[in-house]
């Protein structure tokens, strides 16, 4: 009997110890399948030789709709090598080419990525900016052409504004003539040549100083260059944030160019949000986004402000009485602050009972720049429906234009 007992203890046991080891099989299986799940994430791979910077930070960012996004940094080390897998979204539907850049201080090369490219970058610092060689793609490598057209036209234009022989005047007309004429080979050689192409997308948001190249507003034949764009991207990545971006731009140029029979942008029907608005997001002060589309259902006025300003206080004070008064007809504000200091903008907008966001890079960001605002504060009044009525200078009684906007 008491050897029975004995067996029937070192059976429980061994029973006991199988169990055990099947649980940490199990466990080690499972832990397995996630590192390789991880693992096999798809990601494209940015290495190369950068020369003149050991112990540089070398950074890699995306280049987003909303803003610039740091991705992934490291500091250089004396013979220059470095290397990034930076993980890349899935190709779905709402998958296009995306674009991105190294920088070290203000020096930057822009690259683009469409799948899961290995892409190489030689250069050397201070200059590497006009100074490197990308392969990997050959959109990269048009977008090297394109910044380098660039570079020699800020070039030129520092040149000729230093140039004490000639007048204020002829300045002004040699200046325009040097911008025309980049603006002409971009058009021919670089968008209309190929408008599907990830070269043809960078070539649009090509600035001179803080101002766009081309003018989606209210200049014709630039519209027509961002109709051809959107048209072809809306062909081959319908569904992509980017294509749903040109979308807008593109429409509402063509409502400011109207008179006469517009440029066709050949969309699908189905596939238009029609809005007369320029579409973005940027974050609260939780880092949540808000896109300007979500409000589409109140009357919003947009503005654009700095905290910092001398005028700030009092600009606040104003909005707070339109809020007050006209926030339960229907008015939103949507204020996006164009600060340096970001701790700054929280403190000062905590306490503001409308919607606040942020944009990091100031007036540089591209979406400010497409709505033109080169002066703070600037404000636009946007009807339902995501309908742009006026900006600022086309107020003159703010109070009352809001009133007729609520009673439509």
């Amino acid at each position: 009997m008491r050897k029975r007992k004995a067996q029937n203890t070192n059976q429980a046991i061994m029973r006991g110890v199988i169990a055990m080891a099947l649980i940490v099989l199990l466990v080690c299986y499972l832990f397995l399948t996630m590192v390789s799940c991880t693992d096999s994430r798809p990601t494209f791979r940015l290495s190369g030789h950068l020369t003149g910077a050991p112990d540089s930070t070398l950074i890699i960012e995306a280049m987003g709709l909303s803003g610039v996004k740091p991705l992934d940094s490291l500091r250089l080390k004396a013979d220059g090598d470095f290397s990034f897998d930076i993980p890349v979204a899935p190709r779905d539907s709402t998958a296009s080419p995306e674009f991105y850049r190294l920088r070290i201080a203000r020096q930057v090369i822009n690259f683009c990525v469409d799948s899961t490219e290995d892409i190489t970058v030689e250069a050397a610092y201070p200059s590497m900016a006009s100074a490197y060689d990308i392969q990997g793609n050959e959109a990269s490598r048009t977008m090297k052409t394109i910044s380098l057209l660039n570079i020699q036209l800020q070039q030129q234009l520092s040149a000729l504004s230093d140039d004490n022989t000639l007048s204020a005047l002829e300045k002004m007309e040699r200046a325009r003539t040097m911008v025309d004429s980049y603006k002409q080979t971009l058009r021919t050689d670089y968008i209309l040549r190929d408008p599907a192409s990830p070269a043809a997308y960078f070539a649009l948001f090509q600035t001179i100083g803080q101002q766009l190249l081309f003018n989606p507003e209210d200049d014709k034949a630039d519209v027509q260059l961002f109709a051809a764009v959107a048209t072809q991207w809306d062909q081959y990545y319908p569904a992509a944030p980017r294509t749903a971006n040109l979308r807008n731009i593109a429409l509402r140029g063509l409502r400011n160019t109207r008179p006469g029979k517009p440029f066709e942008l050949q969309i699908d029907g189905d596939k238009v949000r029609e809005t007369g608005i320029i579409d973005f997001g940027f974050p609260d002060l939780h880092g949540r986004e808000h896109r300007l589309s979500d409000l589409h259902d109140h009357v919003v006025l947009l503005d654009f402000t700095a905290y910092a300003l001398p005028q700030s206080q009092q600009r606040n004070i104003e909005l707070r009485e339109l809020y007050s008064t006209y926030h339960d007809r229907g008015l939103e504000i949507m204020q996006v602050s164009l600060d340096a200091d970001e701790h700054y903008w929280k403190t000062m907008s905590e306490s503001l009972p409308w919607l606040c966001v942020y944009c990091p890079e100031g007036l540089d960001n591209d979406i400010v720049q497409l709505y033109g605002v080169n002066a703070l504060p600037t404000y636009f009044l946007i009807g339902r429906g995501s309908e742009l009525r006026a900006r600022d200078t086309q107020i003159t009684d703010l109070r009352r234009t809001i009133e007729a906007e609520l009673r439509q």
